[in-house]
This record gives structure tokens, sequence and C-alpha cells, in this order.
């Protein structure tokens, strides 16, 4: 009898090992299903080039089909899961009836699906709720973590004349931490294009006691804010936001007036997890660092954004971690002991972050060694730009 794999997530971690599994596993030593809530797989990173006109909002470059991106051996249902049982190993799935390839669920609504290896890629949701004065208040702040996000700012944008715009972070973590840094730098460079940056005070501030959470990283990005003359405080842990007044405050006690906010939201792992019991406070997996199995659950795995792991919650980290992922459960259905390598995960991450005027820097790190990030170039701002292309191509198959 095949084994039994549930996938749950269609973003980069999910989608990668779903495609692993089907090129590595014969039809009678598994049935691999993936289940995504839209059926639709976002290119976040897009998401940051879309307020400064870089990347249209109907890009192809920003969503495609799951389907498109999965393996033919993979199924494919679009629903939300509502309930996870872990002590029975099964998923109690509410299906989207237009977009759904039904699997053996007789064109129910509702269906319960069992497993024998279950894995959770559920990502990080946007809660601003969890900081007072940004729910009920959408338009009044903006972000880029979104792509209606990110088109209501380019909005904005289109519209600003002068004036001071704050950039900060409304709670830790929040998924791909150089972007707050990032979008400071293109904000800088897009406002000195249009004419607008001897009328705009940028101001960047950040809880923390540096500008980035590695000290490495810091130690490059703050001489160049300080090069484009923008203003930063660091130790600002944000409390509330005043929209009426457009005040922001912090829980040290400090108030900067503003004309634009952007805040990146709070996050927190995925409801269902939340409401399994599987997961902490804020709804991420206590996940083992090298074998990625979720704490205390048998044959249940977690990688990328769910997981309480201390690396970046990035596309980055979900590639490294889903060729562990796949390579465990490759070898426990084969009864064969894992390898040495893709076997364990060391906290591999590698991105970019962009400088602004044609320039990025790139950081690669682990567990053990933070990056040492070279000088900004034009050449790993090419490098960047050609990866947002190519991703499409190698990264959902797991082709590298």
């Amino acid at each position: 009898m095949p084994q039994h794999i549930l996938i749950v997530g269609g973003g980069v971690g999910g989608t990668i090992v779903a495609n692993l599994l089907a090129r590595a596993l014969h039809h009678q030593e598994a049935e691999i299903t993936l289940i995504d809530s839209t059926g639709k797989h976002a290119y976040m990173p897009g998401w940051l080039y879309m307020p400064f006109n870089h990347i249209g909002a109907d890009s192809d470059q920003l969503v495609r089909p799951e389907r498109d991106l999965l393996n033919n051996h993979v199924h494919l249902v679009t629903g939300e899961v509502q309930k996870i049982d872990p002590q029975n190993r099964e998923l109690h799935v509410q299906h989207n009836r237009d977009l759904d390839e039904i699997v053996g669920t007789g064109g129910a609504s509702e269906a319960v699906y069992p497993y024998d290896y279950l894995v959770l890629a559920t990502g990080a949701r946007l809660v601003p709720s969890d900081l007072p004065g940004l729910a009920g208040t959408e338009g009044k702040w903006h972000h880029f973590y979104s792509a209606e996000g990110s088109l209501q700012l380019r909005q904005a944008l289109q519209t600003f004349v002068g004036g001071r715009i704050v950039i900060t972070v409304g709670g830790i973590p929040y998924r791909c931490p150089p972007a707050p840094l990032e979008f400071t730098f293109l904000l800088d460079e897009w406002l000195r294009k249009r004419g607008l940056r001897d009328k705009t005070e940028i101001q960047y501030l950040y809880p923390l006691p540096r500008v980035f959470p590695i000290e490495s990283v810091a130690e490059v990005a703050t001489p160049l804010l300080e090069e484009r003359n923008v203003q930063y405080t660091v130790f600002f842990n944000t409390e509330a936001v005043d929209t009426e007044r457009k005040i922001i405050s912090s829980m040290e006690g400090e108030e900067f007036p503003y004309d634009l906010l952007v805040v990146v939201p709070p996050h927190r792992g995925a409801r269902v997890i939340e409401e399994s019991g599987m997961g902490d406070e804020q709804g991420w997996l206590p996940t083992d660092r090298a074998t990625l199995e979720v704490k205390g659950q048998e044959r249940v795995y977690a990688l990328g954004d769910a997981t309480d792991l201390p690396v970046s919650k990035s596309g980055s980290a979900a590639h490294f971690e889903a060729k562990v992922v796949a390579h465990r459960l490759i070898t426990k259905i084969r009864g064969e002991e894992p390898g040495n390598g893709e076997a364990t995960y060391d906290g591999e991450v590698m991105c970019f972050l962009e400088t602004g005027q044609n320039r990025a820097t790139q950081l690669v790190f682990n567990y053990e060694h933070p990056p040492q990030p070279p000088r900004p170039s034009l050449y790993y701002h090419m490098e960047k730009q050609l990866f947002n292309r190519a991703y499409w191509h190698i990264v959902p198959q797991g082709l590298v």
C-alpha cells in the first residue's frame, strides 16, 4: 500500500517538497497530495518592487497557478484546512469547489484526509490588529507585504509631494528581514528620480539595538543610510499608531509624526496551527532545528515561515529546508537511514539585500556562520534581477 503524504501550503517550501517527492517515489510507494487555500502561487519578493512601478500588479512575475508548477503525480486540493488531528492522523478540509481537483471526495465540499506523513508549510499571516491603531484604518497606513498592500502603497506614493515618511516594523519575527531596509533604499532612489528627495525626510525605526538583526549586515547598512541622509532610530518598539493625528509611538515613550506611514504588519502563524494547539502563543510550530520534525508530534514535519526556527522567515530558508524534509521522507518510506548532506538542516539561507542605485549585496549564512556581505555592487543587483525572472523555472520544481 502506498504511503499517504499530505502537504499543507503551496508556497516555496510546500511546492518544492511535493515535486521532489513526486520525482523520487513511485506510485506504489507514496501518494502525494498538496492542499492550498487559493490554488495560486505568489512570488512574494516581487511585492517589494510594485510600489516603484518596477513590476506590474498583473505581471506573471508575481503569481501563477499552483497546478502549473506541480509534477503531474501530485494531487492538488484547493481548500482551507479547518482542523489538524495528529492523534488520528487526519485533516479536515473545506474545499473551494470552483478550483478543487477533488481527490476521492465525491465532489463533497468538506472532506477528511488521512495521512501517514504530514508536512506543514502553512506560512505566516498578517495580523494588523495586534498593533493598536492599525485595525480598521487600512488606507491611512501602508505596507508592501501583499499584492494589494503594495498596489495601495504605489498609489499613495504617486500622490506624495513631500513631508516625512516613516518606515517601521510592527513586531518580530516578520517575513524577509532585509525587506524594510530594501524598501528604504529603493524609496530614497525613487524620490531622487522624481525630484522629491530634498522635500522629504525618511525616518527608519527599528526595535533592535541596530538597524538589522545581524550585526555584520547592520555594519554595511548603517553607513549607507547615513550616506543617503536617512534618519534612523533603534530601540523603537512600536506600541500604537494614531492615524487621525498621524503619530506613531513606541513602548520606550518616543513619538514620531508622519505624513506617510509604512509599517510591516505584525505576523503570526496560520490560524489552523493556533487552533490545533500545535503551535506556540504566536502560532509558530516548535520545530527540531536539524530534522525539521515538529516537536511532540509523530510523522509531522514543518518548514518555511511556519516554524519557530532561529532563521529568517524567507523563501530561501524554505527552499533549503524543503530538500531536507523531502530527503528524510524518502528514506523513511523506503526504510533507509538518512544519509549525510541533505539529512539535516544547518540553518542555510542565501538572499540579497537591494541597496538602491542599481546596487545590492548578498547574505549567505547558517546557524554557525553569520553572513559576511560583500560591498554592494551592480553584479549582485543584476544577479537578484536575474533570479526574480528565473525563479518560476527552477525553484518551485526543486531544480536548484
